[in-house]
């Protein structure tokens, strides 16, 4: 019943509201034409004693446009729709002009993608023709998060360096991007007190060459044996296999400062790589993937 009373509404509300523009001109030019012809055309403002604001009827040519503008608001309603659920004579509607605009695209774009077809992985990464395709749909689709460079931002990796958290592959690269990524860092702080896990934060920063308290770094190996190695290596070195970084290089995801690490620790971390297999096709994403390795490289 809701669903049938906006549809009335709606109808109601419009027809009204265009008929009502009709009838306010003809009202409006009768009013204007008694007043001309009892010989007063005035509206009874005067300013500055003399300045009287006259009532004459429009102009035909001005009055006429008035007119058409309502005749053209049926006629478009009658064949586009607009009138609560009626379609509208041709049946148009937005979702059909997009599909036909994204079919008409995909005919015309097709000579182009049946040659990155038949490219191989390697060559396609080479290819600049197809850089300069790939890196037009990195701009529409990836750019937001990782940068219109690539290089990312906290929180969002880099893609021109050579870490990556799953794996370099060119078909690891593509499924990313078909199915996408969830990652999560779980809070790792169970049983240990303050000065454990800023002890903890010590050894993090010293696998990868920063800086740290030496006696901290060596009592937080015991913390990190027990509750990190598991996913991130007793070295570091990470897990591409379930997307743990590597802690024992200089790239950071979310930052190398004492506090920052701190916080990853005691509160986790979650991140969301997207799935683009519904709005983008298999050679798209192949492009996408040969693109973005070409940065890196």
């Amino acid at each position: 019943m809701l669903s049938s009373f906006w549809n009335w509404y709606v109808i109601i509300i419009t027809v009204v509201t265009i008929l009502a523009c009709l009838w306010l001109l003809r009202w409006t030019r009768g009013i204007s034409n008694r007043d001309k012809q009892e010989g007063t055309g005035t509206t009874g403002h005067v300013w500055d004693e003399d300045l009287e604001e006259l009532n004459n009827p429009l102009p035909r040519w001005w009055l006429q446009l008035f007119y058409i503008t309502i005749a053209f608001a049926f006629i478009y309603l009658a064949l586009y729709g607009g009138l609560g659920n009626f379609g509208g004579l041709l049946g148009w509607t937005q979702e059909g002009q997009y599909e036909a605009e994204v079919q008409a695209a995909a005919v015309a774009q097709e000579p182009i993608y049946a040659r990155y077809r038949q490219l191989d992985n390697a060559a396609l990464i080479a290819d600049p023709a197809a850089n300069a395709t790939g890196q037009r749909l990195f701009a529409n689709n990836c750019a937001i998060c990782h940068g219109s460079d690539g290089r990312g931002a906290r929180g969002f990796p880099n893609l021109t360096d050579g870490d990556w958290l799953y794996g370099g592959s060119f078909d690891t690269v593509v499924q990313t991007i078909t199915n996408g990524r969830t990652a999560a860092m779980p809070v790792m702080v169970g049983g240990l007190d303050e000065g454990a896990i800023r002890d903890l934060v010590a050894y993090v920063q010293s696998l990868s060459g920063i800086p740290a308290d030496a006696a901290m770094a060596a009592k937080g190996k015991a913390s990190f044996d027990t509750l990190c190695a598991a996913c991130h290596g007793a070295d570091g070195s990470g897990n591409q296999a379930i997307g743990a970084p590597r802690l024992n290089d200089n790239i950071w995801l979310y930052g190398s400062e004492a506090e920052t690490i701190y916080t990853t620790i005691t509160k986790g971390r979650s991140g969301k790589m997207p799935v683009f297999k519904d709005h983008l096709n298999e050679d798209r994403r192949r492009v996408i993937a040969a693109y973005v390795l070409s940065l890196s490289k």
